[in-house]
């Protein structure tokens, strides 16, 4: 929200209080409190008839920062908060230097000017942003509503990114960005996912602590400032810093929750009947078995809302007209080795049976006067399930759960965005603050069901709304895209900018939601698609089964799918890597080039893991046009190596895409391609890239079952590989990429991408000598 008119005006509606004489403070070990008045107080008469602000520091995790600021402190609580991992034991110092507070935890400290009144945040000696003067305001509109905001500077070349899943451009400068969730599609500057935390460039990152409707100013109000302000008498927010990017999240996710490991069949291609198709189970096996015949590699079918009958959504009951016998489809499905996924919402349609049962017992949202919140969009007479009553959440879960003791494997949980405001809540929490809430227990209701039913390691949604802590609940999809390639591109951009926020994982509809993609658009869009975290065909209208556009179609999807599927190890690995520090699969160039000034904005390629540098065709010229940092760079495909950095451009086929590694890069692959799938071991090969002199390349090859297969380090120096190896005692194979020739103990052969060097199992270090 805009307060101002220009550098100096406020605008005429607005009355502003801002800190101005500091004439108290306590500090008890853990938090700093100052009382600061809001006008001077040159004698006693100054100490009537004016406000105060108040401002509490404290540490919610080592090297964090919390800043708490309020008006009034009698305000009723929202009963709506973030499920943060806070800690209570982190040690404080406060030191005094002339005028300045210094309060410390690890590296992370706030000076505090106790004079002219002001306060920044320093990493080490290094400062990272503050606030001075009006920068930090309690604000009151003449129709009464009451609004606090706070502003942090932006230094010259700062650039800011995250605000959760946005499609606008990928940083954030410039911006006005409200947390307010809504069904926008992805063409529009409006959200599913909206994360109140941005990552700015200059090393840190903020998350404002509050699930309503914050408004950012992203240098969008003043130039020179991040602004956040949001209704009410009071707000807090905590500030991250690290070395570089993953570090900041890693400390975040940290404190707000990181996502869980996905089952390694996830990774494979999903098959959607799409929504508004008709289809019944000669049509769904009429897909599977196309694709089979095809040798296009499946693993999850979902069916999306018509497997339920019109005008009786949600009522988890299988439309008996179209599918008489689901048991029995569900075993059929099984028995190709298919996983099974159902659309479901948290919408009950009034001639759903489950309608009259809920609202006989209070499970759905009721307006104040007591009736049942209801009303036509999307379903006719719908009303909306109240998870904040635990009997409400059980109930819903209870119907899924007899969903999966039937076969299901999981749920696409869809919508979650369209939460009115005007409704009493079970737990009386404020319906403002509930609505970007709501998905987080909507989502945490069916994760945890299939957590109970399937076990921790094979529970997962496809989850379309998200806030704060949604990242524990994986996995995410983009919602609804055109076919076209600037939606292409808009989806690539939200994804990003999700993974920006601590999100793992994500995926979006290939070849578009809505309308019919061109053929050449949806080769595009597959190759796209299949070097995602997750990959699902979904549209609205039409089927996207790839000879619904041409035969080649047909040819590209195999194609992306078998190397995806060759890829899982080293998915696997980077999924881990999500899991423990909260980076994602899917990376933006800055998040792992933070130190290169060109992938400050890049937003039309991305990295898979650390190691592969994905950048998709948006054009129907097939032209491709990317960016290598500095190094050796191999072409997967064709083995071309280049040299960065450089911006590059070149014509690419539909079995194509500048698709390249990284040197220095080891990489696991499997030989199974018509799976997702590596199980014990056997058939893996590690390929070695542009390995330089002195450096080291290492990989460690997850076990699917929990622990770790195989972990390999390379050493170049002076001509030598020395190799070093632990874990299971399992054969594999060593690609030398590029390499003319090498010396080594063990049987080699040349092959089209290097020299491939058959390793014993029982070796634990041994050389290679480079020719």
């Amino acid at each position: 929200m805009k307060f101002t008119n220009g550098q100096w005006l406020l605008k005429d509606e607005f009355t502003q209080l801002n800190p101005v004489t500091l004439f108290d403070r306590e500090f008890d070990g853990k938090t700093l409190t100052l009382y600061l008045s809001t006008r001077p107080i040159n004698s006693r008469s100054n100490m009537i008839d004016q406000g105060s602000l108040t401002f509490e520091f404290s540490s919610p995790g080592k090297g964090i920062m919390g800043v708490r600021v309020f008006h009034y402190a009698g305000v009723k609580d929202s009963g709506v908060h973030f499920e943060l991992e806070r800690k209570d034991n982190v040690p404080l110092t406060l030191e005094e230097e002339g005028p300045l507070l210094i309060l410390s935890s690890g590296e992370m400290s706030v000076r505090i000017d106790t004079e002219d009144f002001g306060f920044a945040f320093y990493r080490g000696e290094k400062m990272l942003t503050g606030s001075k003067g009006n920068a930090t305001g309690w604000l009151l509109k003449d129709t009464g509503e009451t609004y606090m905001k706070q502003q942090l500077s932006l230094s010259v070349g700062e650039y800011l990114y995250g605000l959760g899943e946005r499609f606008t451009p990928f940083v954030k400068n410039g911006q006005t960005v409200e947390m307010w969730n809504e069904d926008g599609g992805t063409s529009s500057e409006i959200s599913y996912k909206n994360i109140p935390f941005y990552l700015s460039s200059r090393g840190y990152a903020v998350l404002v602590n509050d699930p309503g409707k914050i408004s950012f100013e992203a240098g969008s109000e003043n130039v020179q400032k991040m602004q956040f302000s949001l209704p009410g008498e009071s707000m807090e927010f905590f500030l991250f810093s690290g070395d570089d990017p993953k570090e900041i999240l890693e400390s975040y996710t940290g404190l707000a929750g990181r996502p869980p490991l996905p089952p390694l069949w996830s990774f494979g291609l999903w098959l959607s009947t799409s929504f508004t198709t008709s289809y019944d189970e000669e049509t769904v096996m009429g897909f599977i078995d196309g694709m089979a015949e095809r040798n296009i590699p499946l693993e999850v079918f979902h069916f999306d809302c018509f497997w339920m009958k019109g005008f009786q959504w949600t009522d988890f009951t299988w439309d008996g007209d179209t599918f008489p016998d689901p048991e029995g489809l569900l075993k059929r499905l099984k028995a190709k080795g298919l996983k099974v996924c159902l659309w479901i919402n948290p919408y009950i349609a009034q001639k759903s049976p489950l309608f009259k049962e809920g609202a006989a017992k209070g499970y759905l949202l009721k307006r104040e006067n007591g009736d049942i919140w209801q009303w036509d969009r999307w379903q006719a007479g719908m009303g909306i399930v109240d998870f904040t009553n635990p009997e409400a959440a059980s109930w819903y879960a209870g119907y899924l759960g007899d969903l999966a003791d039937m076969g299901v494997d999981t749920f696409k949980t869809d919508f979650g965005e369209r939460i009115p405001t005007d409704v009493v809540y079970h737990n009386g929490a404020d319906p403002e603050k509930m609505h970007n809430f709501y998905t987080y227990l909507y989502n945490k209701t069916v994760f945890d069901l299939l957590k109970e039913k399937r076990g921790a390691g094979e529970a997962l949604v496809f989850a379309r709304s998200a806030t704060v802590g949604g990242q524990k609940f994986p996995v995410h999809w983009g919602g609804d895209c055109w076919a076209t390639y600037p939606s292409m591109a808009e989806s690539l951009r939200g994804g990003l900018s999700l993974g920006m926020c601590g999100f793992g994982y994500w995926s979006h509809d290939m070849g578009g939601f809505e309308q019919t993609a061109a053929p050449d658009l949806y080769k595009r869009w597959c190759a796209f698609g299949m070097l995602s975290s997750h990959s699902r065909l979904h549209g609205s209208t039409s089927v996207r089964v790839p000879w619904s556009f041409d035969d080649e179609a047909t040819d590209v999807l195999r194609h992306f799918t078998e190397l995806k599927n060759s890829l899982a190890p080293y998915l696997y690995a980077a999924a881990g890597e999500a899991n423990q520090r909260g980076i994602p699969m899917m990376r933006s160039m800055v998040l792992e080039f933070p130190e290169d000034p060109a992938c400050l904005p890049l937003d039309r390629q991305y990295m898979l893991g650390d190691s592969l540098l994905v950048a998709p065709i948006f054009n129907e010229e097939g032209r491709g046009y990317y960016y290598l940092p500095a190094g050796d760079w191999t072409h997967y495909f064709t083995g071309e190596v280049k040299s960065g950095p450089g911006f590059f451009e070149g014509d690419y086929s539909y079995f194509d895409l500048p698709l390249f590694v990284r040197p220095n890069s080891l990489i696991c692959r499997s030989d199974d391609r018509e799976h997702i799938s590596y199980g014990d071991g056997s058939g893996l090969t590690l390929a070695l890239y542009e390995l330089e002199e002195g450096k080291t390349a290492s990989c460690e090859v997850p076990s699917p079952e929990g622990g770790s297969l195989l972990k390999v380090a390379i050493v170049r120096k002076e001509g030598k590989l020395s190799i070093s190896t632990e874990g299971k005692s399992i054969p594999w194979k060593l690609l030398l990429c590029g390499k003319a020739d090498a010396k080594s103990p063990y049987p080699s052969e040349k092959t089209g991408e290097g020299t491939l060097i058959a390793v014993p199992g029982d070796k634990a270090g041994w050389e290679v000598t480079l020719k």
